[in-house]
């Protein structure tokens, strides 16, 4: 009977989900506690901020921080597991009975497979989902009035030019990849490049040709500040377009990466953002297999040899270094050095093959 189906085998896979879903769970609940009192920090000035809409804020941000953590909590949960049995001395009486140390760690192999699979398919589009309500209750919170004076230069920014000028549009938040604006602040210049009018709003949102600026504020050199209630701004900006400016990749959800990509190569815009994003994303269950090796690799090591404490201190550091690597080949990607394939999966067959040539050394000398 094969490992991973037999009583032994699902004992193992259950202790390992248990450890990772369990580390999971901890570093969720203090992530949430760190962005709630922080949240509570920047609204307690805020008269119409609740108690229940911050903590709804919080609670949406966190997941898809949680999403970058996903391969280290894997990496974490197998090693606390390896070490508890092999504290326990269930490996030693699992070598005795003549599991090789590949049989039981086959188990959480297939589990951290499965684990990838609904990271990707289930937890990604839900994160993604998530984070644009959060976005919404941002928007809420702190846009609820345009904006008093001059924004801060940072946030979003993009310009667009038309047949009366130019236009420099900043924005503090953006939403639904870059089709809804809020805090927004609008640079207008004529066709010779002379400065017409700062126009401040609360929100704009993407129509057809045009922008639909709300609660709206005109600041012109010559005359005294307008008040509207709308504004239509024209532009030539295509929804493609604009979420190449508004979005990140990472906001975006799985399902929908082919069609942003498809989109974005249509028209004639940079997408090795969204490209490596894709291939990051299939690519995970993998990367989950090969933290599961890692962790394997540094904590089978029988508690009475001693040494416990330097195998775990170089699994966490390989974790970290893997974590660098990942981190280089993104930007190298992003910055078309290097093809989004390759910058996807070079950690991931690095970071396996380090584990397997360790447990190849270990185990089978």
């Amino acid at each position: 009977m094969s490992m991973v189906t037999n009583t032994l085998g699902r004992y193992f896979a259950g202790r390992f989900l248990i450890s990772a879903v369990g580390v999971f769970a901890g570093i969720f609940v203090l992530l949430v506690l760190v962005d709630y009192i922080e949240m509570v920090r920047r609204t307690s000035s805020l008269a119409s901020a609740s108690a229940v809409m911050v903590a709804q804020t919080s609670l949406f941000r966190v997941p898809q921080l949680l999403e970058k953590l996903t391969p280290f909590c894997v990496l974490i949960g197998a090693m606390t597991c390896y070490l508890a049995l092999s504290r326990r001395l269930e490996l030693v009486v699992a070598r005795a009975a003549g599991v090789s140390a590949w049989q039981f760690i086959s188990p959480a192999l297939a589990s951290a497979l499965v684990l990838g699979i609904i990271a990707t398919t289930i937890y990604n589009p839900v994160s993604a989902d998530l984070r644009e309500r959060s976005k919404q209750l941002e928007a809420q919170l702190f846009g609820s009035a345009p904006g008093g004076g001059l924004q801060e230069a940072t946030g979003f920014w993009i310009n667009q030019a038309n047949s009366d000028g130019q236009a420099v549009i900043n924005a503090t938040r953006s939403e639904q990849q870059g089709l809804r604006l809020t805090g927004l602040t609008v640079f207008r210049f004529d066709n010779a490049n002379r400065f017409i009018e700062r126009i401040e709003a609360r929100e704009a949102v993407l129509e057809p040709e045009r922008w639909v600026l709300k609660d709206v504020r005109r600041y012109a050199l010559d005359s005294a500040p307008v008040i509207q209630e709308t504004l239509d701004l024209a532009t030539h900006l295509t929804p493609a377009q604009v979420r190449n400016s508004f979005s990140t990749p990472e906001t975006v959800s799985f399902w929908q990466l082919p069609s942003y990509i498809r989109s974005s190569e249509s028209s004639g815009l940079a997408n090795a953002g969204y490209r490596l994003q894709y291939h990051k994303l299939v690519a995970q269950p993998f990367l989950l297999i090969a933290m599961v090796l890692l962790a394997a690799s540094v904590s089978l090591r029988f508690f009475r040899f001693g040494g416990v404490q330097k195998m775990v201190l170089s699994g966490v550091g390989s974790g970290f270094l893997l974590y660098v690597l990942s981190k280089v080949t993104e930007d190298l990607s992003k910055a078309e050095l290097m093809h989004p394939i390759a910058a996807a999966w070079l950690p991931v067959i690095v970071g396996a093959l380090t584990g397997f040539l360790a447990l190849l050394y270990q185990e089978d000398g």
